[in-house]
């Protein structure tokens, strides 16, 4: 695929038929060679991965409900970030299993109705009240297209599946706040740039008071309880559905984050941000 037709594909204003861009006729020429390696795998040259980073960038600040500008941006920036990620996997007896297993995480996978059947304070449980709670409903993730290596590409494609879990476990709401809250502890958890380019960039849509509540409650929070608790890509949550939350946080080294503020009426959601 040529970028001109990515970008087209993603909706890139600059990237309209309509252009008169001078590099257009450059742009056009321009073609990826590789062979797609698993389905939806759109591969680019270097060239135009780091042109989709940049389109994707700045759709994302203009749009930030722009999903599918936000998932480009975090595939086409992540790096080496994600073969530190497969490398705590494979060092890890519940990482290695994910990587063999490759579990996926939608309505289609998890039974939502027996979770809900489980004890209070399960897991399990826990999740499928705040996908009650929030609106939320783990069908919305983008697949994974930019990222050439197939088993690096489900790593990514793992990291966005269980977001929604770190929000669960440490009682998070969807607002713009409790999400760059998340993306700051995902950031110090996980060292994905796209988790920084959020935490830079998300608190200048806020207001002074919320961001000076965020960067006062919040933050401090995410980043010293992110830095050291156990890195969560290695976490096989779905053998985990029958545990008690309380003791999971132990094990993982998490400790409650300060209370997030939750709206008074329940809003639907078709999604949230997460790369």
């Amino acid at each position: 695929m040529s970028i001109l037709a990515c970008c087209r594909t993603h909706g890139l204003p600059f990237f309209k038929k309509t252009s008169k861009a001078p590099c257009t006729p450059f742009l056009r020429s321009i073609n990826s060679a590789s062979t797609p390696v698993y389905p939806g795998h759109i591969p680019l040259t270097s060239f135009e991965n780091a042109f989709l980073a940049v389109g994707s960038g700045l759709m994302s600040l203009s749009d930030p409900y722009r999903g599918d500008m936000i998932s480009a941006l975090g595939e086409t920036t992540a790096g080496p970030a994600l073969p530190r990620l497969r490398d705590a996997m494979l060092q890890s007896p519940e990482g290695r299993r994910i990587l063999k297993d490759r579990p996926r995480i939608n309505t289609k996978t998890v039974d939502l109705n027996a979770l809900s059947k489980l004890s209070e304070g399960t897991f399990g449980r826990t999740y499928v009240s705040w996908l009650e709670r929030t609106g939320v409903t783990p069908d919305t993730r983008e697949p994974v297209r930019y990222i050439d290596d197939p088993e690096l590409a489900y790593v990514m494609q793992r990291y966005r599946e269980c977001h929604d879990f770190y929000h669960a476990i440490n009682n998070f709401s969807v607002n713009r706040e409790s999400e760059l809250a998340v993306k700051f502890f995902e950031f110090a958890n996980l060292g994905l740039p796209l988790a920084a380019f959020s935490a830079l960039f998300g608190p200048l849509t806020m207001n002074a008071k919320k961001r000076h509540r965020l960067y006062s409650e919040y933050v401090p929070w995410a980043l010293r309880c992110g830095s050291r608790a156990r890195c969560l890509i290695t976490v096989y949550w779905e053998e985990r559905w029958e545990q008690q939350t309380v003791d999971m946080k132990k094990e993982f080294g998490l400790w409650d984050a300060p209370p997030a503020r939750w709206p008074k009426a329940k809003q639907t959601q078709t999604g949230h941000d997460v790369d």
